[in-house]
């Protein structure tokens, strides 16, 4: 069977930076379970993917604008430390969920100074070419509710069952991101900081 529009797809994969270095790689573990053609996976990857078959091999290089998108200086920003209410001990790689004049965005603690903390709004890989090493391992017709959720049920399970979500939208994903975050700022004026609760999805994804 052919990956087409709403096939559910199973692949291996292995990510690697312009420097070589590895981000992310499944073969030692469980293979990431994705919906094809409903934004699960970044454009330029599953491009790639449209046709193949199960034991196909693919080693792909996706530039930035079929990935993460390109990197905006605007999005890197100092915010007051006051913005960040009781928590403590905000170091660099601590992500939060900001409150801005635009709505709720993820951003990840670049640095510390003294009154003020840099936080970056740009996915971690925005600006970068990528390398993909992948082997498709299953393909088959997703489910009805499947399609309509838009995300494959990890293992047969319905949508409430433990456990649901296999590894979907890992580094490869598309628009549903999970994201480690720690809590939660404001950078907007009078509004107090939230605390958010530890979260444990995969990393964090292209929106």
């Amino acid at each position: 069977m052919k990956i087409t529009q709403h096939c559910a797809v199973s692949i291996h994969y292995r990510l690697s930076d312009e420097q070589g270095q590895v981000i992310e790689d499944s073969f030692e573990g469980e293979p990431m379970l994705y919906l094809h053609g409903a934004e699960n996976m970044i454009p330029g990857l599953e491009t790639e993917l449209e046709g193949k078959v199960v034991g196909d091999k693919l080693d792909v290089t996706v530039n930035a604008d079929n990935g993460y998108g390109p990197y905006h200086d605007g999005l890197r920003q100092e915010v007051p430390l006051s913005a960040f209410g009781d928590i403590q001990d905000i170091v660099p790689g601590m992500r939060f969920i900001a409150e801005t004049e635009m709505g709720q965005r993820p951003v990840q603690v670049k640095e510390v100074k003294d009154d003020v903390v840099v936080v970056d709004g740009n996915h971690p890989l925005a600006g970068q070419s990528l390398n993909f090493i992948v082997e498709v391992m299953e393909v088959r017709e997703a489910t009805a509710e499947e399609v309509a959720h838009g995300h494959i049920h990890a293992h047969g399970s319905s949508c409430g069952s433990e456990h649901e979500h296999s590894h979907e939208g890992g580094c490869c994903g598309g628009g549903h991101e999970h994201n480690h975050e720690e809590g939660r700022c404001s950078d907007k004026k009078d509004e107090p900081a939230k605390e958010g609760c530890d979260g444990n999805g995969g990393c964090g994804c292209r929106h």
